[in-house]
């Protein structure tokens, strides 16, 4: 079994700063990806930031020079940096993370967090 475990999030002015983070855990031989997704409401859900095991990173253009997408050493734990932020981005902010846990496994899975939501008042 999987988890991913958000933390994070709420309400903040914008300008100000918020920090998430996403912890996974159980049975898991690699983690290729890991990512932050944000759903609007009355819109489909977007990727935010992702980045994979081998450091690549990946921003929407909307948050790039604002947000940072860290990882920890282990790999196991996401962050998302929000510096700057604007009233478009309140949404629900999701974790994802593409998971193999198994070695024989021939493909990654898709597994998601519970969803935290992030409010930007003007």
């Amino acid at each position: 079994q999987v988890q991913l475990v958000e933390s994070g999030g709420g309400l903040v002015q914008a300008g100000g700063s918020l920090g998430l983070s996403c912890a996974a855990s159980g049975s898991i031989f690699t983690i290729a990806v890991m990512g932050w997704y944000r759903q609007a409401p009355g819109k489909q859900r977007e990727l935010v930031a992702a980045a994979t095991s081998n450091g690549n990173t990946n921003y929407a253009d909307s948050v790039k020079g604002r947000f940072t997408i860290p990882r920890d050493n282990a790999k196991t734990t996401v962050y998302l940096q929000m510096n700057s932020l604007k009233p478009e981005d309140t949404a629900v902010y999701y974790c994802n993370a593409r998971i193999r846990r198994y070695i024989w496994q021939a493909n990654d899975d898709d597994y998601w967090g519970q969803g935290t939501q992030v409010t930007v008042s003007s």
